[in-house]
């Protein structure tokens, strides 16, 4: 169990966009490691949300162009000295497949899990509040009450199985720019820091890490010159205020 937390925030619309899904992903993981037939009820919610994501036209192109932005990135450093040229192949020979595999689907992404018609139902009636409920969706109450827990998580892998592509494309595109730098130590006077970016470097996300047992968090706000960081005193009954002690902390300005 690490004693630490690292708050993120993306610096563009496309990795805003990876780490929502990444994040709705991640839910549905832990729902279907111990998953009942209540939880699969939330496994479908997040599924849906990210059909909804996914309804975006121009998102495949969009994560195809980071795997090629990656790739190209990646590939100016085979004559570089010092680099494991194994390790480095290997990197790009899953890149190209990955891309290979987003390539050959024709169709939007998730296009037959919209095309189908229980999860369509489901998906009309998610707008609406309590919409879900069993006299609105008599087939869903049906496939939740009349169907076995094993049997609902095997349906849930073989529909989020459909994503496979696009979710390992977010994920290596994801992982790679969190590895792309280092954390290092700073101290944030009376709860602030600010920091202008290199433009020369393609900065995507800025993560800050701080003790588990701290009574702050960071307010993250920034854009592709600069960023600001403000360390606000947690209190769930009123508004929250700016530290006034001096906050260490580490920092991760991600760019590759």
């Amino acid at each position: 169990m690490t004693d630490t937390i690292i708050y993120e925030q993306p610096l563009n619309e496309r990795i805003r966009t990876f780490l929502r899904i990444e994040f709705l992903f991640k839910r549905i993981d832990r729902i279907l490691e111990h998953g009942s037939t209540a939880q699969h009820r939330d496994a479908l919610t997040n599924l849906l949300n990210i059909l909804s994501i996914f309804e975006r036209s121009d998102l495949k192109q969009e994560i195809i162009k980071e795997l090629e932005r990656l790739t190209t990135t990646l590939s100016a450093l085979e004559n570089k000295p010092g680099v494991d040229m194994a390790a480095l192949n290997d990197l790009l020979g899953e890149l190209d497949q990955i891309l290979d595999e987003l390539h050959l689907k024709k169709s939007a992404l998730g296009q037959s899990l919209r095309d189908n018609d229980f999860l369509s139902s489901i998906r009309q009636r998610a707008t609406i509040a309590g919409g879900s409920c069993a006299f609105d969706l008599p087939a869903y109450y049906y496939w939740l009450q009349h169907t076995s827990s094993e049997v609902q998580n095997q349906q849930l892998l073989t529909w989020i199985g459909q994503l496979d592509s696009a979710r390992s494309a977010i994920d290596i595109a994801l992982k790679l720019i969190r590895e792309s730098t280092g954390f290092r130590e700073l101290s944030a006077p009376s709860g602030f820091y600010q920091q202008s970016l290199d433009n020369s470097h393609s900065h995507q996300l800025i993560r800050i890490k701080i003790p588990k047992d701290a009574n702050c968090y960071p307010d993250i706000s920034g854009g592709k010159h600069r960023f600001t960081v403000r360390f606000m005193e947690f209190d769930i009954e009123q508004r929250a205020k700016q530290v006034t002690d001096d906050i260490e902390f580490s920092l991760s300005c991600c760019a590759m």
